[in-house]
């Protein structure tokens, strides 16, 4: 039986018959799903630094990003361009899961690459040579200069949603936390408080726009990765406010790329558990273990 797909026997009838019953995400679907993604990712992040930094400025005012938001907008972008190389870690899972390498093998080279890099970056603190020779210095925040990075903190959130969620819902974490918060801080930095002027988070330092635009996108992202799947809305919108609440309110004091991915998880995995109650075959814990 292929690894990604689940037989349709029985479904649970208090949520809708076999003939509406779909499949789980194919092999085939996610891969091309991640090799897009990843692409069109490319695409916009190699516009975007092609452009001249005049240019990218008039371009945010002629989308109707207020004069005084601009130049800290402009900044924003060329950060976070650089985070849509997070995508590259949902898209390398796929392939080595569809060339045959199993998920415990996934899991040995995601907590090696977090380990050797978190390893990296507490040299970066400590020791001068490898601080005033760091490759990324330009892109990292004041707050960074002299703490762990926020890709070291992306780097353990992916490890841990790997280690513990099936694969499909891995990913789905990581997408939301790759594209949702990226969405969140460049709509908030572009549009905040423009619409709503109700100051929201710790401190009143996020907006309802960007946090709209966070769930928004989440929502997005997860219909459509979840396409094939009945009653994908439940869990979806689960997962996404989750997300789009931890990214707001930073729960427990740790940093969101971690938090992001693993709450994310546990609530997808939870709507999804709950929609497929009474098919305990089609438990999301044991999709493509």
């Amino acid at each position: 039986m292929n690894m990604f797909s689940v037989p349709n026997t029985t479904y649970c009838k208090e949520w809708g018959t076999t003939d509406e019953a779909r499949p789980m995400p194919s092999q085939t679907f996610l891969t091309g799903y991640m090799v897009s993604l990843a692409c069109g990712a490319l695409v916009c992040g190699v516009a975007v630094k092609s452009l001249r930094p005049k240019a990218l400025r008039q371009l945010l005012q002629d989308v109707g990003v207020a004069m005084h938001k601009v130049a800290k907008t402009a900044s924003e972008i060329e950060r976070k361009i650089f985070h849509l190389c997070g995508l590259l870690v949902p898209l390398i899972y796929q392939l080595l899961l569809i060339h045959g390498y199993s998920r415990s093998f996934c899991v040995s080279i995601v907590w090696t690459i977090t380990i050797a890099g978190a390893g990296a970056d507490v040299a970066r603190i400590h020791v001068p040579f490898v601080r005033d020779n760091w490759p990324l210095r330009s892109i990292l925040r004041e707050g960074e200069q002299n703490q762990l990075c926020g890709g070291s903190y992306f780097s353990l959130g992916c490890a841990l949603s790997i280690h513990l969620f099936s694969p499909v819902i891995a990913m789905t974490s990581i997408i939301f936390l790759v594209m949702g918060d990226l969405c969140a801080a460049l709509v908030g930095r572009s549009f905040g408080q423009s619409i709503c002027s109700v100051k929201i988070g710790p401190g009143g330092k996020k907006s309802v726009e960007g946090s709209a635009g966070m769930f928004l996108t989440c929502l997005v992202f997860g219909c459509t990765i979840y396409s094939q799947v009945h009653l994908r809305e439940y869990a979806v919108v689960i997962g996404s406010l989750v997300a789009t609440l931890t990214e707001l309110y930073e729960p427990f004091g740790v940093n969101d790329n971690v938090t992001i991915p693993i709450l994310s998880g546990v609530a997808l995995t939870f709507g999804f558990a709950r929609t497929y109650s009474c098919e305990p075959a089609r438990n999301p814990l044991l999709w493509y273990s």
